[in-house]
């Protein structure tokens, strides 16, 4: 008997279906081994040597795996292509003993009947750079995040964390909304004109040109600019002076790589790059799909026929492209797998029949769709341009007609068709309506998770496995939260970055941050060495950590706010003081007063009373109707979001995750439903 052992359960069973006769196929249910979580784990005088130690919750599942490969003929390692799943396979061979001789490592992109038989005919040794490389990430995460933590412990407030990725992707955030709060708008105009043909046909054209020159945005900055114009033309002849048509053809995106899997699943389904990943891990472990964590867009020929016979087949020859179209892969990170995601089967329609869960099918779909688009034709259009001049002022109007829907017809995108009526050089048309437009420019857009996620890739920070997890990450250690699906820093926040930026600026330094993770690459391709890598970057910061203890004081980095307020126990001032959660009333005597107090803010109201009160039929209520508030979930797996209730609570139960004034809620909101019973806090509603 042959030992096959994967990292999930679900995995193993999938397996199981396509290798019976001689294979048994057991999980390992994800790392076997990893540093302790009570100390460093990590002897840094020793080269950085790892102190790997098996968790008591896997040593029964260890045991058991033990006896099973003593008794096996050859153990076969089947865990992921990437650097984590090498790591696995590497802690197995460790954990369980395993003699080289009889042990074999295979890969395989997707888990069909023909990628495991193709893979179990060609076993491979564990690779030691991949390893190493997924090492060097660990322990370097490890140093940063057990020496730097307690830092902010002692200097700022208990309960804090730094990491190497997180903290620069927090740093993002902070940076953002400080450019939002510096942005002052401008002002600027534009102007419209409605014209019309003598046949009565009319179309729209926008002022583009004055005396030929292309009018900048910020260029007619006051009604006044405009009304000059105005008076100008008002009565002025409108001749056609150019027209030119053409066909414009649109081409289908790529298939898709883990990034613009999570940006497209945010932006059509409303996911978090999160589920995202934990919705792609299923279908990938069912069968259903190829591996999820790729940066890269190449495509099997096996799949590029499938897709061919399905189209021709289903929707006709004229949806399937003459050619295999091919996409070449532009992010410079691409290394953690060889083909992009896909489905496995193209001929594998989405159906509820073959997938239950919804936000599964819903994810398959877009895989599914993205695939089968990009090999298909491009969509195709009429495209007409005509510019119409009155005097110096050149005002331009575009036609678009759809002539063939191509890709479209798979991957759904809005566009918006124009008709222009038939024009000819030098026609003649008349004024029908004058539009001017007054404009502000707006400050740059608070980060999503999509355009977070993009912004990561191209800046070369993280990797495709971290992008989900460093976004929740720091939305649970309070550092960033999201409203209406944007990311805002918290006071907390905006107080770490500060502390980090000042005193240490490496770890924030977005270069830098890209700069090890090619290090990390050069690692994973055997031309550099890891102790080396971390030996270089952990000499100078524990030098300055060493150095920083010493220098910066706590009163320092957060002041003392005095309050006027007494301490009720001892007499002395309260002053404000920050925890992880936020700021708190101390007592100025501590340590011998150890006298605390929340610090209550005045509840926000948004100008609106409440619905549930008005609609009450209690008159005693509409006599005296609440008003919505603002209000933080206090406990929970979302404590610390936003939500909207009545301050009469708990008289009053209402409470909404959407702000009532812009009832636009978030797609991938929290599932509770916020009318329920109150919770006996008398804070808030009790599913919140």
């Amino acid at each position: 008997m042959k030992l096959v052992i994967v990292e999930s359960p679900t995995k193993a069973k999938t397996i199981s279906q396509f290798i019976k006769n001689g294979y048994k196929v057991e999980s390992s249910y994800g790392h076997i081994r990893d540093l302790p979580k009570s100390k460093l784990g990590i002897e840094v005088e020793k080269n950085f040597e790892p102190q790997y130690v098996i968790p008591t919750k896997a040593k029964k599942l260890v045991n058991g795996l033990k006896k099973t490969a003593q008794k096996s003929e050859r153990v076969v390692l089947a865990t992921d292509e990437d650097r984590e799943g090498e790591a696995i396979a590497w802690h197995l061979t460790k954990a369980l003993a395993l003699p080289p001789e009889k042990t074999e490592r295979i890969v395989f992109h997707e888990i069909t009947k023909n990628a495991i038989e193709t893979a179990l005919k060609n076993p491979r040794q564990i690779n030691e750079s991949l390893v190493n490389a997924q090492q060097g990430r660990r322990i370097l995460d490890r140093l940063v995040g057990y020496k730097l933590s307690p830092f902010l412990w002692k200097k700022v407030a208990s309960g804090l964390s730094a990491g190497r990725v997180q903290s620069v992707t927090v740093r993002l955030i902070v940076e953002r909304e400080e450019e939002i709060k510096k942005f002052k708008p401008e002002e600027y105009w534009t102007l419209k004109a409605t014209l019309q043909k003598e046949t009565g046909e009319a179309l729209e054209a926008s002022l583009i040109k004055i005396n030929g020159k292309t009018i900048e945005k910020l260029e007619l900055k006051s009604q006044g600019a405009i009304n000059e114009i105005l008076s100008q033309i008002k009565n002025s002849e409108f001749t056609v002076s150019k027209i030119d048509k053409k066909e414009v053809k649109k081409n289908p995106l790529p298939p898709f790589t883990t990034s613009t899997l999570q940006q497209t699943a945010a932006k059509k389904l409303g996911y978090s790059a999160k589920k995202t990943m934990l919705m792609a891990q299923r279908l990938y472990e069912k069968g259903l799909i190829t591996y999820m964590r790729t940066d890269s867009v190449n495509l099997s020929k096996e799949s590029l026929a499938a897709a061919k016979i399905w189209l021709e087949k289903e929707l006709g020859v004229q949806y399937a492209s003459q050619a295999p179209r091919t996409f070449t892969t532009k992010s410079r990170l691409a290394q953690e797998a060889h083909e992009a995601i896909r489905p496995t089967d193209p001929s594998e329609k989405p159906t509820a029949k073959n997938i239950d869960d919804q936000s599964e099918l819903k994810l398959y779909e877009l895989i599914w769709s993205r695939f089968l688009a990009s090999q298909m034709p491009q969509a195709e259009f009429y495209a007409t341009q005509a510019d119409i001049e009155s005097g110096q002022y050149t005002f331009r109007a575009n036609g678009n007609v759809l002539k063939f829907d191509g890709f479209l017809k798979i991957w759904k995108q809005k566009f918006e068709e124009n008709q222009l009526p038939e024009l000819t050089a030098a026609e003649k048309l008349t004024v029908k309506e004058l539009v001017p437009a007054q404009h502000f420019t707006e400050p740059p857009p608070r980060y999503t998770e999509a355009s977070l996620i993009k912004t990561l890739e191209e800046y070369g920070i993280g990797r495709p496995s971290t992008y989900a997890p460093t976004i929740s990450v720091i939305q649970t250690r309070n550092y960033v939260e999201k409203q209406q699906g944007k990311f805002l820093p918290t006071e907390m926040g905006t107080l770490v970055n500060k502390v980090l930026t000042e005193n240490f600026p490496e770890i924030v330094d977005i270069d830098f941050t890209a700069k090890m993770e090619s290090s990390l690459d050069e690692v994973a391709e055997g031309n550099e060495n890891w102790r080396d890598l971390i030996g270089a970057f952990y000499t100078p910061f524990s030098k300055n950590l060493e150095k920083k203890y010493k220098e910066v004081t706590k009163t320092e980095l957060i002041g003392k706010e005095a309050t006027g307020i007494n301490c009720d126990k001892c007499g002395k001032p309260m002053v404000v003081k920050f925890s992880r959660f936020g700021k708190f009333l101390a007592c100025s005597g501590f340590p011998e007063c150890r006298n605390t107090k929340s610090l209550k803010e005045e509840p926000k109201k948004i100008g609106m009373q409440c619905p549930k009160c008005l609609a009450s039929p209690d008159p005693a209520t509409l006599d005296n109707p609440g008003d919505i508030i603002e209000k933080r979930v206090s406990r929970g797996k979302v404590r610390g979001k936003i939500f909207w209730g009545c301050n009469r609570y708990p008289k009053c139960d209402y409470a909404s995750w959407a702000n009532p004034l812009n009832p636009e809620p978030e797609k991938d909101q929290p599932k509770e439903n916020l009318e329920e019973k109150p919770r006996r806090t008398g804070y808030e509603p009790k599913s919140v």
